[in-house]
């Protein structure tokens, strides 16, 4: 048996996707709060107000009109307002993970129903309570939770009117908070992990249109001051109890060169630099890689970086390495290359590979890949945080008259990857975990879609806000439930 005993196997997802009650027991708001839906062809957008009045709104990667606030405005559509309602369903969903089987649970905790605005002296008690409750919940199941302190959902208040990560000052609040919060669940949480997919800030940038280096400068000074607070956290974390962990979390996105042409070679070593290696290193290793000079020497790039940083830097490395993994593209410097997208991830077309009905290309032996060359590299404990297949499914009446979804689409895709986690495992992998994105359906994040499904339970909402909320078991559900119960063995 590949797996080893205690390995992690449960579920993922992130609190501005399920949670809802997006303005209720005095959470704040988040940008998050101000996007729209939106379709694998047409973009979320962000709504705002101008200090005249004037509204509009913008494809969220497009940047605001200069002096434009966010806001919710009337005649728009705000999936993760409600999102699949997890705040009053939380023990009905804690219980179907349960059924399952699940070792594990990856959660978000929301910056903003701590601190509202983020700068607030005291945190807000209902706040504590709402995420208390899913832990205790969590706990009498024997379910570990997994918590990511930040999952793309800053109090709006410090992003409009402190400048955001951007601003150094934002390092001493997301302090405050995690202080709070890693003090306030002693002995509920185990693990943790600290910034969401933190190099999508710099990995997606330029990839929708061209970036200027103001933005590069803006993108690799955000990525800092996330850093440091990222290694304050890990070195408060085990002040505070020195049994927790904490780990990072990257976008872990495979590239390949699409040619054995050198230049696209090159090419793609560099782009694995940028994407994944820059954020890795610091956050494994305290220190910023030799290749970061060119990185930034590219856009003119001038850090703020205190001596104190470098130290906080250095004491500071995550205990483990997590990722999402999802598809690979290919890098090339041929501009006849086909080219492919799933969310803002643009690469050249594979040949070799199939799709989703998104456009992301489906790619087990790509993970294989990532988690032997990664593991290699930072001889940390490894998890798969997010896998999982975004598709259309077709609530139907099941064989005794229940409601289901037969997704054997998605077993496939899982069961696929599953088998090459064990092959690694087999080649030294030092592999502990495996959380499914989605395990219950969501809001997407990229297009704002409930019809973009992923979990092994089906939540009646549609894209237009209508549905009855109720919870029912897919296919994968069962199929899911054996794999765990056999620790992996039993796939078929």
């Amino acid at each position: 048996m590949a797996f080893p005993e205690g390995f992690l196997w449960g579920g993922a997802t992130a609190a501005n996707q399920c949670e809802g009650a997006w303005d209720v027991d005095g959470r704040g708001p988040a940008e998050t709060d101000m996007l729209t839906g939106g379709t694998v062809d047409t973009p979320r957008m962000l709504t705002y107000r101008m200090p005249d009045g004037t509204e509009g709104a913008v494809p969220q990667w497009d940047g605001l009109p200069k002096g434009a606030k966010l806001a919710v405005l009337d005649g728009y559509l705000y999936p993760n307002h409600d999102g699949i309602d997890f705040y009053h369903h939380y023990k009905e969903d804690i219980a179907l993970f349960a059924e399952m089987g699940f070792k594990q649970y990856r959660m978000s905790i929301s910056w903003s129903r701590i601190y509202p605005k983020g700068i607030e002296d005291e945190p807000n008690q209902a706040g504590l309570d709402f995420y208390r409750n899913v832990f205790l919940e969590l706990q009498k199941y024997g379910i570990e939770p997994l918590v990511t302190m930040w999952h793309f959902d800053t109090p709006n208040y410090i992003e409009e009117e402190l400048g955001g990560w951007e601003n150094h000052d934002t390092i001493a609040l997301f302090d405050k908070y995690a202080k709070t919060i890693l003090t306030e669940y002693k002995g509920l949480v185990k693990n943790w992990l600290t910034f969401n997919e933190i190099n999508n800030t710099i990995s997606f940038l330029g990839m929708m249109a061209p970036a200027t280096d103001e933005q590069f400068q803006g993108a690799y000074q955000h990525l800092h001051n996330k850093f440091v607070a990222s290694a304050h956290a890990v070195k408060m974390a085990h002040e505070i109890d020195p049994s927790y962990k904490v780990g990072c979390m990257i976008c872990g996105i495979v590239d390949y060169p699409l040619t054995p042409d050198p230049d696209d070679v090159i090419a793609n070593r560099y782009m694995w630099e940028k994407s994944l290696f820059y954020c890795g290193d610091v956050q494994c290793k305290g220190k910023y890689g030799t290749y970061a000079k060119r990185l930034w020497d590219e856009h003119n790039v001038k850090l703020e970086i205190t001596d104190q940083d470098l130290k906080d830097l250095a004491e500071g490395p995550v205990d483990f390495y997590t990722f999402s993994y999802y598809q690979s593209a290919c890098v090339t410097t041929h501009t006849d290359a086909e080219t492919t997208k799933g969310n803002m991830t643009i690469g050249a077309k594979n040949p070799y590979l199939t799709a989703s009905d998104w456009g992301w290309q489906i790619d087990p032996k790509g993970l294989r890949y990532f988690l032997e060359l990664i593991y290699d590299r930072y001889e940390k404990p490894l998890m798969v945080v997010e896998n999982g297949l975004g598709a259309y499914d077709d609530l139907v009446e099941g064989e005794y008259g229940e409601m289901t979804v037969h997704d054997q689409y998605r077993i496939d895709y899982l069961r696929e990857h599953v088998k090459e986690m064990e092959i690694a495992i087999e080649h030294g992998v030092d592999l502990i975990g495996y959380t499914t994105w989605g395990c219950i359906d969501l809001v997407s994040a990229g297009t704002g879609e409930m019809r973009k499904r992923y979990g092994f339970i089906y939540v009646d909402k549609n894209d237009d806000g209508t549905g009855s909320y109720a919870r029912y078991k897919k296919d994968s559900f069962a199929w899911y439930k054996k794999v765990i119960a056999s620790n992996g063995e039993d796939i078929a």
